[in-house]
């Protein structure tokens, strides 16, 4: 039960963490769309505006004959590469300011926050096959920088120029010049767009996730309380169970000692172990009819230890009792602590069983001393868990199924007493139970 319980939480879980990967993949995906989207629709919006900047409120480009002019100075070194350089730079920062306001105004509806820059790769003399830049030059930049590009448009054009025919009548351009240019085009804010778009989106997933997660907790805690009640369930039925055993095997003997010799000592013992028997199923019931304390009598103990020897008659049970009034704990609980503990040292070797049972100032002191094989050191601090045995090289030596101390140590918890044990291996053991009551 307990392992399939397990399985099943980790079967959920990893069905939920494949679940969150989809839906984490999925919005992955949605937002890469959506960045796309508004990319190509800002790229639509400016694939025009590069071939006629002179057009748009103030902006200058130089002409195909001025910009012509300004490459042959060049290559023929009438003006030095600083000059050169010098004319676009200048030609940036005065367009700077009517560039940044054209494209801020060209998306201000949309609330774009765009960042471009044109750029000349490469400027190369066709008749000469010279290339006139050493680096690419900006000739237009917004005043929004760059960060990372979202969309590079590349382009390649040529000058004007004038068309002669050499001496063999074959067709030459004069200073014609290919030019190589890049337009790099960013949304600096496209992460706060997209998720503006996608909102509702985004929250519908989240809430999806969360309402899985929320079923799932809810899950795992109705199975944590339903093996929690399966446990206090098989606890019942261990604590009953083991009960019974004792005077069931009692009675055995009992019945195979009347049939061969009539003893009437035998049917008292017969007849304390069917009220024992019956307040054991008063036990299972006990919600039904309600709390019922038997308080222990003097004689009471005197009996736990004649029903102990008649079931084991090759043990030595030495018993002084020295209690002389009724003690307000359970019969039935004190029974199952003296029979749990002499059948404990029986198990473990012991051939004599020593009890000592007295009562003062409202104190109950209960001794049990055996001479069996002992508990090494290791071990003591172990004996009063449930289901645990005492073993020897790996080998359980004896049967059981290791409850009888874990109820003993149960019981007097429920009084609030108090249990030690001192044990020497090969010794034996003493038990020392101390019980405080009131009259």
């Amino acid at each position: 039960m307990m392992l399939k319980s397990k399985n099943l939480i980790v079967l959920f879980t990893t069905l939920f963490l494949i679940l969150l990967g989809i839906q984490g993949y999925f919005m992955y995906k949605t937002y890469q769309v959506k960045e796309r989207e508004i990319y190509r629709d800002m790229n639509n919006r400016l694939s025009t505006y590069t071939d006629d900047l002179e057009d748009k409120k103030g902006l200058k480009k130089a002409s195909d004959d001025d910009l012509q002019n300004i490459f042959a100075q060049y290559n023929d070194k009438k003006i030095t590469q600083k000059e050169f350089l010098n004319l676009f730079d200048q030609n940036k920062k005065t367009n700077r300011k009517s560039f940044s306001d054209y494209v801020d105004n060209l998306f201000k509806k949309e609330g774009y926050k765009v960042a471009v820059r044109i750029q000349y790769l490469s400027i190369v003399s066709l008749p000469t096959k010279v290339q006139l830049l050493e680096s690419p030059i900006t000739i237009f930049e917004t005043r929004n920088q760059l960060v990372k590009p979202g969309i590079t448009n590349t382009g390649r054009w040529e000058t004007s120029s004038k068309s002669t025919n050499d001496n063999n009548g074959k067709l030459e351009r004069d200073n014609s010049f290919l030019i190589k240019s890049r337009t790099d085009f960013e949304i600096l804010n496209i992460k706060s767009l997209v998720f503006k778009e996608l909102t509702f989106l985004f929250l519908s997933c989240i809430a999806i996730l969360f309402s899985v997660l929320m079923l799932y907790i809810f899950t795992v805690k109705n199975l944590i309380r339903q093996q929690k009640q399966v446990e206090v369930l098989h606890t019942v039925v261990d604590n009953i169970s083991h009960e019974f055993k004792t005077p069931i095997a009692t009675l055995k003997i009992a019945s195979k000692t009347l049939k061969k010799n009539y003893n009437p000592e035998t049917l008292h013992l017969v007849d304390r172990q069917i009220n024992r028997l019956e307040s054991l199923m008063f036990q299972l019931h006990k919600d039904e009819s309600g709390e019922k304390l038997t308080k222990i009598q003097p004689q009471d103990w005197n009996f736990f230890i004649k029903d102990l020897a008649f079931t084991y008659p090759d043990i030595l049970f030495d018993m002084k009792n020295s209690v002389d009034q009724e003690i307000p704990f359970d019969k039935n609980l004190m029974e199952t602590v003296l029979k749990n503990l002499c059948e404990n040292s029986v198990k473990y070797g012991a051939s004599e069983v020593k009890i000592e049972i007295n009562n003062s100032k409202n104190i109950l002191e209960i001794k049990v001393i055996d001479n069996g094989n002992g508990i090494e050191k290791k071990e003591l601090k172990n004996i009063f868990e449930k289901f645990y045995r005492i073993q020897s090289n790996n080998i359980h030596n004896s049967k059981g199924l290791g409850l009888g101390l874990y109820f003993v140590k149960n019981i007097i918890d429920s009084y609030h007493g108090k249990i030690d044990v001192s044990s020497m291996v090969n010794e034996g053991t003493t038990f020392k139970i101390i019980l405080t009551y009131e009259n």
